[in-house]
């Protein structure tokens, strides 16, 4: 019981350190790894930004030679395959980890247990999973896109509270609040991408780009600069190309609908 209090613990870390990349990391997914030994921190990572290190190449940097006979624990299975970077699996390997706590089974076809599978034949301690259901919830469009080979998908909309979204005139902007409207920006930066119909370009003149004064957090201007591709809904081309929403440099992407 002790054992398992203590891989919580450790595990909680890790999946906090992970909530750090929650908006640059796409279409990675969002890790985070601690090195522990002899129940003390020795070092922590995270991914944050897709190309760069991995949670645990990052952990296993700051944590130099302590790392050797070491436990790591990470929110993800470590990958076994070679993308923009190598596998962390064999990563761990090398540095000398003794034992692996992890949260959940990478559901990427590429990895599917074959990570664990390298630490186990190394010789390597491996447990998990742990804490699996927080896991997932880090990474939810990862998860359902690699089991499902479907988007994860959300609908945002506003409304008044006798059910209406403008004003008897037509007007809609804004009948939401600061907060709101910087809810929807945070939501925005989570997606891989923005869909919307003719007539909200057309009536609300929107570029559904992301305002860095709305997000309200520390690394916006990191957050910014990975866009969400928009995606307009126009059967009829109605939507001019004066619209504001191919003024913006960002990607973009017009989608025709046929009956």
């Amino acid at each position: 019981m002790t054992n398992l209090i203590n891989d919580c613990f450790w595990m909680s870390q890790a999946l906090r350190l992970a909530e750090r990349g929650f908006y640059t990391t796409r279409p990675n997914p969002r890790v985070g790894c601690v090195i522990v030994k002899d129940n003390q921190l020795i070092a922590e990572g995270w991914h944050y930004r897709a190309g760069e290190g991995h949670a645990e190449v990052n952990a296993l940097r700051a944590a130099g030679d302590k790392a050797r006979n070491a436990t790591a624990y990470v929110t993800l299975e470590p990958c076994s395959h070679t993308g923009k970077t190598g596998p962390c699996a064999n990563a761990l390997i090398s540095a000398g980890i003794s034992r692996v706590v992890y949260a959940m089974q990478d559901p990427n076809p590429l990895v599917a247990g074959r990570g664990l599978q390298m630490l186990r034949d190394a010789g390597i301690e491996v447990t998990g999973p742990v804490l699996e259901s927080s896991a997932r919830e880090l990474n939810p469009g990862f998860i359902k896109r690699m089991e499902k080979k479907l988007p994860y998908v959300r609908c945002k909309l506003a409304m008044s509270l006798d059910g209406r979204t403008a004003m008897a005139d037509g007007k809609s902007q804004w009948i939401t609040s600061a907060a709101a409207r910087s809810d929807v920006q945070r939501l925005r930066a989570q997606s891989g991408a923005i869909i919307s119909g003719a007539d909200t370009v057309i009536f609300d003149n929107a570029s559904l780009t992301l305002r860095e004064a709305e997000l309200n957090l520390d690394n916006a201007k990191d957050i910014v600069a990975l866009p969400p591709l928009r995606v307009l809904l126009d059967s009829r081309q109605r939507v001019g190309l004066d619209a504001k929403f191919f003024s913006n440099s960002v990607s973009y992407f017009i989608g025709a609908c046929f009956k």
